[in-house]
């Protein structure tokens, strides 16, 4: 099974790559996790944000596997325990799907992606910067999948 992370934003500091590094290389062969990042449009006063979002929608879109499920990052959208997550994570791995975690840029996602997309989730009613989201969320997926495989990484 592969695990995607698409995020919107590039040139994150070294901490935030050597923390989703570490992550990363836990994961179990059997569950992998990478990462894809799309370069953000830039921001001008001339711009307008909806205009950007769906440019970058654009992108997000192209970079996507086939045929995964695909779960938007959104403060607004559902949140759940690491329990919770873990029993996706093991429905996902028993159908074979791979999965796509969008992370938006600096304005969010696309209303239009959002809609589409198979589930929006929420990491935190917090607002986090980008490349901390991808941290902790590489880190939940760990978390996640050692509750799956009775490793004692997750304490309940």
């Amino acid at each position: 099974m592969q695990l995607t992370i698409i995020a919107v934003g590039n040139r994150m500091p070294a901490w935030v790559d050597e923390a989703y590094q570490e992550y990363a290389k836990r994961m179990s062969h059997e569950c992998r996790i990478s990462l894809v990042e799309i370069r953000p449009e830039k921001r001008t006063s001339s711009r307008p944000v909806e205009a950007l979002k769906a440019l970058e929608h654009t992108k997000i879109r192209a970079a996507l596997p086939k045929g995964a499920r695909v779960i938007a990052l959104d403060e607004g959208g559902k949140t759940v325990t690491t329990l919770q997550l873990a029993d996706e994570l093991g429905k996902w791995m028993q159908m074979g799907t791979d999965v796509a975690f969008v992370i938006g840029g600096a304005d969010g996602l696309d209303e239009a992606f959002k809609r589409n997309a198979d589930d929006v989730l929420s990491l935190s009613a917090l607002t986090l910067p980008h490349g901390m989201v991808r941290v902790l969320l590489a880190e939940q997926l760990y978390r996640a999948w050692s509750i799956i495989r009775n490793h004692p990484y997750h304490r309940s």
